[in-house]
Parts: C-alpha cells; structure tokens; sequence
C-alpha cells in the first residue's frame, strides 16, 4: 500500500495551483522589500545589531525545534565571532554551538555558492562533532544506512509510538538526493520565496540523514530565502515563525507527505509562516533601536564594566528575573557587591524594583 507521495509513481512532479497563493506571494515579497529598505535606513552598526539579533535568534529557534535548548549567550557570542563584531560580555562556546553556527552562517552568508553533496556532509559534520546524537552514534557526514530499520518520524511513548512518517529507504537516498541538488542549483524559472517552500518539503521527505533533518531543511530555506532577497544579511527569522506554530508545522507535513502531489496547502501555509515571521520582525528592530537610544542617552554616565553587561543583557532580553543573586553569578563578583551596583544604577533612574511580590526582590529598567 502507497501511504506516502515518495511511493507514488509520479514523485516528485509536485504541483500547485498559483492562483490559490499569488496573492500570499505577493504579500510576502512585498514585505521583503519593505523591510530591506527599512534596514537600508539604519547606520551600519545598528544594522549589524539587527543581523546579530535576528541569526540568533534563528540559531537558538531552529534547534528548539528539535527539542535542544543552546544557551543564547554562546550561540550570540559564537557568531559575532564568526562574523567579525565586537560585543560585551562575549563567552566560550562549546562545540556543537559552534557547529549549528557555522552551518546556518554557511546557508546564508554563502547563499550564492552551490549546493552540493560534500557542503550537505560538512554542515552535518558540524551538526554532530562528536559522532552521537544524545548518547547514540550515528552516521555522520554521510547518508543514512537504517541499520536498526526504516527511518521514522514517531512520537509517543517507547512501545505505543505513533508513526507519523517513513523516509524512503536508505538505498534511495543517493539517487534522490542528486536529483534534489539538480533542482536546487539549476532550476531558475521557479520564484525563490516558492523554490524554498519546495526545497524544505522535499528535503524533509527524503530524510537522508540520521539525525538533524529539521535543522538543515531550515537551513536550506534560509539560503534560499537570502537568495530571494538577494542579500546575505537576516532581519527575519523562519525558524522563530515554525517554532510558534510548530503544532500547524508538523500537522500540514504529515497532511502533504500523505497526500498526492498538489502541495498547494503546503505553500500555502509555508507563505502564511513567512509573511508572520517578517511582520515580526518590529519586535527585533524595536529592541535593536531602543538599545541604540539607551546607550545615546546614557553615553555620559558613569558606570562599571559588570553593570554595563548586565544592562546589555537586560536589553537584549534577559530571561526570567533578575535578582541582586543572578547579577552576583553572571558579573561573578559578592552579592554585596551587587547589591552596590543595583542601587547605583537606581539613584541613576536607570533601574528600578519590579512591582509584582516575590520572595526574591527583583530589577527591571526604568
């Protein structure tokens, strides 16, 4: 019995009816230039601050996904270095932060290089620098084998999982995959927003990997969607919108990997995803201009190098409270100490006590 449109005889000859989403098309590119020449506004540190905001957010987002939390101050950290930016309070990261950072920085600021088989391996590698996923090994910078059986997307619990999706068998994935790079270098007559709605679908249907499937079909979308704008710098997030609607996310994959080939509600939803993730990118530039006028209007006021990190951390979103304990941890000094300059910067009108109760005193800015 043919379940999936991998099994059917026409795969992959997909096919959609245009005029169900010419109009999400043509919203989506109309925000893309909107948002570019919003950017193209902006001096070029305040750009830059808006790229290290949006990437990191596109990091932290993508691996959420599957399920792993990075700590968004080494993923921040690792790409301003990468990129060459100076920034405050940079840390070490470890090696798989480094590794989702070079693949996503490879995808967009290398858009313009082809795809091939050998870069695919290279991202994976970077994927998995140890050769594991969690504590099993698996196969790294090469095609999945299905040793222990057919690759399957299931959830549930361990002996009641539910199957939501099987890849085609491993002795395909060679052959699928130098079709799939064919399209992806050389088909010109396909828009790219749409080329990239495809490019993810397909990928994500021939599953050729053992692990990091998700991750590098974002990744591809994000290159394709950079060759779309025709610009290597990211003000907008796709993993950040998917991560929101992940539920819808993983519904409409099933519903089209079961389906026939018109993918037109795949397309659909995938434009509707991506006109969100551009509307939201006020939230970033908002935080990136409200920085920028802090830090204008408090150039001449004194302070020390542990309150100007953690206001930074405060204005690029600190998460959950943050108490004169937290402070002591993350500046490493005496919670005394940090006491001192918590009340320094209140006398300041810089910080003040958060009203809500608790039984921690908690700061917010002013």
């Amino acid at each position: 019995m043919k379940i999936y449109i991998h099994q059917q005889d026409d795969w992959p000859n997909f096919k959609w009816k245009s005029d169900k989403f010419v109009g999400l098309l043509s919203e989506a590119r109309n925000l893309q230039g909107r948002l570019f020449g919003k950017m193209e506004s902006l001096g070029f540190d305040l750009r830059n601050e808006a790229l290290l905001e949006t990437l990191t957010l596109d990091v932290l987002k993508s691996s959420e996904i599957e399920g792993e939390l990075l700590n968004p101050d080494q993923v921040r950290s690792s790409i301003a270095r990468k990129l060459g930016m100076e920034i405050a309070g940079s840390v070490e990261s470890d090696r798989n932060v480094d590794g989702v950072v070079e693949m996503m920085l490879d995808a967009t600021q290398k858009c313009f290089k082809p795809l091939t088989k050998e870069r695919l391996f290279d991202w994976h590698a970077a994927l998995f620098p140890t050769g594991r996923s969690g504590m099993s090994k698996i196969t790294v910078a090469d095609w999945r084998k299905d040793t222990s059986g057919p690759m399957q997307v299931a959830s549930g619990a361990m002996g009641k999982e539910k199957v939501h999706f099987q890849a085609p068998d491993s002795s395909r994935v060679d052959n699928e995959m130098n079709i799939f790079l064919d399209w992806f270098n050389n088909n010109s007559e396909t828009d790219l927003v749409l080329k990239a709605a495809i490019a993810h679908l397909w990928f994500i249907t021939i599953h050729p990997f053992d692990d990091g499937n998700g991750r590098i079909a974002r990744a591809l979308t994000d290159m394709l969607l950079a060759l779309s704008d025709e610009s290597t710098q990211r003000f907008y997030s796709m993993s950040a919108q998917i991560r929101r609607e992940r539920k819808r996310y993983y519904e409409i994959l099933e519903k089209t990997q079961k389906g026939n080939f018109d993918i037109t509600e795949w397309i659909q939803w995938f434009l509707n995803c991506l006109i969100n993730s551009l509307k939201s990118t006020d939230i970033v530039l908002n935080r990136v201009l409200f920085k920028a006028e802090f830090w204008k209007k408090h150039s001449e006021t004194k302070m020390n190098e542990r309150q100007k990190k953690l206001l930074n951390k405060i204005l690029d979103g600190f998460e959950g409270k943050l108490t004169s304990s937290k402070w002591a941890k993350i500046a490493k000094c005496s919670k005394d100490t940090a006491i001192r300059d918590i009340n320094d910067l209140i006398s300041k009108n810089i910080l003040k006590k958060e009203e809500a109760g608790g039984r921690s005193t908690s700061y917010e800015l002013k």
